[in-house]
C-alpha cells in the first residue's frame, strides 16, 4: 500500500467517535520518501475545515521554522498521533489516540524517516513512553530502534506562550546539524 492509499483509508476512518464530530480527517502531507516525519497531536480548527495538518496559526510558525532549517515543507512529511480533530481542541483521550495508532504505525512503515519529530507531550509520550516532561527533554536527540527521535514544543503551545518561542527557535537551529550527523 503507498501513502495515497492510506491516506484515502485514513480520511474514511470511522474507529473512534471523532468521526461524527469532524469535517475532514487529517491524514498527513508532505514527501512520503522524505527522511523527516514531523509528528504533532491532533489537528486543529483550520485542519478539520481543510484536511491539511498544519496550517493554522501555528503552522504558518511551523512552515518558517522549517524553511530557517534550510528545508522546505514539501522535503518532509508532517502528520499528528490521531487523524480527526477533538471537539474545542481539547487534548486527545487515550482511547481516540489507540483508534489511530495503526494508521500512524502503517505511516512509519511507507515512509520509512530516519528522523521523527515529536511536536508536543502527546506526540513525544507516544514514541519516548515515560521519558519526561517535555520541558525536560526538548531538543534532546534520543535513538529508538530505527529512528532517531527528537521531541520539540508544539508550535501552538509556542503561541500562547511566548516564554517557549526562543527554546523552540532554538531546537530548530539545531536541526541541520542532526541530519548532518543522521546521513
Amino acid at each position: 500500500m503507498d501513502i495515497d492509499e492510506l491516506s484515502k483509508q485514513i480520511r474514511t476512518c470511522e474507529n473512534c467517535s471523532l468521526a461524527k464530530s469532524r469535517k475532514n480527517a487529517v491524514p498527513g502531507e508532505g514527501d512520503p520518501k522524505s527522511n523527516i516525519l514531523f509528528v504533532g497531536e491532533a489537528p486543529g480548527g483550520t485542519e478539520d475545515e481543510l484536511g491539511r495538518p498544519f496550517v493554522g496559526a501555528a503552522g504558518e510558525l511551523l512552515t518558517k521554522m522549517i524553511q530557517e532549517a534550510g528545508l522546505d515543507r514539501s522535503q518532509v512529511y508532517i502528520t499528528n498521533v490521531i487523524k480527526c480533530r477533538p471537539p474545542y481542541n481539547r487534548d486527545p483521550l487515550p482511547d481516540e489516540i489507540q483508534s489511530c495508532a495503526s494508521w500512524l504505525i502503517h505511516q512509519l512503515k511507507i515512509i520509512e524517516p530516519k528522523l521523527i519529530i515529536c511536536l508536543g507531550r502527546h506526540s513525544m509520550d507516544k514514541f519516548l513512553p515515560g521519558v519526561g516532561r517535555i520541558s525536560q527533554v526538548h531538543g534532546r536527540l534520543f535513538k529508538k530502534g530505527n529512528y532517531f527521535i527528537i521531541p520539540f514544543y508544539h508550535p501552538a503551545a509556542c503561541l500562547h506562550q511566548p516564554s517557549l518561542l526562543d527554546e523552540f527557535i532554538n531546537d530548530f537551529k539545531k536541526l541541520p546539524d542532526v541530519l548532518e550527523m543522521i546521513d
